[in-house]
């Protein structure tokens, strides 16, 4: 089954995914806390990750550079970008996004990190949607989906 565009540029995933994002974020102040035989190691995992997302996400964004946009739907000044993280996943953005997410549930509580396991899945399933148009726009897409074999995780989807 194929996952739906929600609307011409596929705006309902951007409408779906900022709630969640800030749902993440607000589950950080929702007890329960972790236990604190793990806290203090997931508080130093947390920061570590949620800094190397948001690293590898200002890396993702600047090497898209104009071709950034929330939506599905390239933009129409958009252009194929195979530099930089692109080398080694389709969409390092949802991926920096999913580490930054993930790290911040380590630190903060366990709520954040089931709604970041959901906001990976909808990121998945907007990937799918995103490599549709990708595939309609460009048309060496299909050849660089070829050669970068990984949607988010190198070595593993």
């Amino acid at each position: 089954m194929q996952a739906p565009s929600l609307g011409a540029r596929g705006q309902g995933w951007v409408w779906l995914q900022f709630p969640l994002m800030a749902a993440v974020l607000a589950a950080g102040f929702v007890p329960p806390d972790w236990p604190a035989a793990v806290e203090p190691a997931f508080d130093a995992a947390g920061t570590v990750l949620a800094l190397a997302g948001g690293a590898a996400g200002l890396w993702a964004a600047r090497a898209l550079g104009r071709s950034l946009t929330p939506y599905p739907r390239p933009g129409e000044r958009g252009e194929l970008v195979e530099r930089g993280p692109y080398r080694l996943v389709r969409h390092p953005v949802y991926a920096a996004g999913l580490v930054f997410f993930a790290g911040y549930s380590l630190w903060a509580r366990p709520l954040a990190l089931v709604l970041t396991a959901v906001l990976a899945v909808v990121w998945a399933l907007k990937a799918a949607v995103e490599e549709r148009f990708l595939r309609s726009r460009y048309p060496s897409y299909a050849a660089y989906a070829a050669r970068v074999p990984n949607r988010l995780v190198p070595g593993v989807y």
